[in-house]
């Protein structure tokens, strides 16, 4: 097979022939027909996240290592399995849960294996989607997708799911106030969709792209704010009736942590997703006096992408802007969502 890796940090993907894996025991070999690109791919090109003040947190701290074969978005049909797999699961069109744990820490007999401990994720740890087949541990991490569009249905499991899990923390207050979403790339415009199906009020979309605010509007925001404009907090805080209560941060920046902060009425909440990094210094009190919550989120567990791919398939929700790319554009794909250029989301095809 024909697997597109990071062999060096920051250098063009390399492609590689090797051999198709065989599966064992659980293992469920699945042939990729769709993988998405994910700002995280960046990341892990670059080799390290900014961490602010000069300071970088590389791969190889947490454990990761080249080569690595990337992407975690990754639908594909069922093309064999291992001797305790069962039969039945051949050809079946499938999304991939990626988040895969260690299955034996706290976390992961909680159900919260995207948390683990020792993280096994697909596109990080193991081999990814930018692969002709992707090698899953147990049919679990599998979900029957049906009739489902493959390109459209891959970046669920990480687009998707980060934002279905970073909304359902709001709990309630999505139905009683608007939510403000900063960033409208492929997770922002998830969010939008997400949100409408989850009976929310409605999205205000703050982000320094024109375009990027225009394709917010097309897929249904209530309002959006030029994140550059000097006036922009002043701007949230009138469209939401003195102030946001609710903020999620899809950039997760110092620029977007200061401007949420500027931006909330008291008691509100905001969770991060976003990884582009920085730091932000809040004198403490504030945070009780205000008082405010701010949570960290990331991806989502494998009962919650079950949940959002049966809300699809319920409300067909989800009809964010796909870009679909043969898999031999891996590089031209990846300067380009660097570069800004891509709106939705780049889904690469074998």
């Amino acid at each position: 097979m024909r697997s597109h890796c990071i062999t060096r940090y920051g250098e063009p993907l390399e492609a590689l022939d090797r051999p198709i894996p065989e599966p064992a025991g659980t293992e469920v070999l699945v042939r990729v027909t769709a993988a998405g690109l994910c700002h995280t791919d960046l990341h892990i090109w670059e080799g390290s996240y900014d961490l602010g003040g000069g300071k970088r947190l590389t791969l190889a701290e947490r454990g990761i290592h080249l080569p690595i074969t990337p992407s975690h978005e990754i639908c594909g049909d069922i093309a064999a399995v291992g001797p305790l797999a069962s039969d039945a699961l051949l050809g079946m069109r499938c999304l991939v849960h990626p988040w895969i744990g260690c299955g034996a820490c706290a976390a992961c007999k909680r159900g919260e294996e995207n948390i683990c401990i020792k993280p096994q994720s697909l596109g990080i740890v193991r081999p990814g989607g930018f692969s002709e087949y992707v090698l899953v541990p147990h049919p679990r991490y599998l979900i029957d997708i049906e009739d489902l569009d493959l390109v459209q249905t891959a970046p669920l499991a990480c687009a998707g799911l980060t934002t279905f899990s970073a909304l359902k923390k709001f709990g309630a207050r999505i139905r009683e106030t608007p939510v403000v979403v900063i960033g409208a790339g492929g997770l922002g415009l998830s969010a939008i969709a997400i949100l409408r199906a989850l009976g929310g009020v409605g999205a205000i979309v703050v982000d320094l792209d024109s375009r990027k605010r225009e394709a917010a509007l097309a897929a249904g925001a209530s309002f959006t704010i030029d994140a550059n404009a000097d006036d922009a907090a002043q701007q949230i805080i009138k469209t939401t009736d003195a102030g946001a209560r609710a903020i999620l941060d899809l950039v997760g920046s110092t620029a977007t942590q200061t401007l949420a902060l500027a931006s909330i009425a008291r008691g509100a909440h905001i969770v991060i997703c976003g990884l582009m990094g920085g730091n932000i210094t809040i004198p403490l009190p504030f945070i009780p006096m205000r008082p405010i919550t701010i949570q960290g989120s990331y991806v989502g567990t494998l009962d919650e992408l079950r949940a959002l791919v049966a809300l699809i398939k319920t409300t067909q929700a989800i009809s964010i802007p796909v870009t679909p790319r043969p898999l031999a554009e891996v590089n031209d794909a990846m300067l380009d969502l660097r570069d800004g250029k891509v709106i939705g989301r780049t889904v690469l095809v074998p």
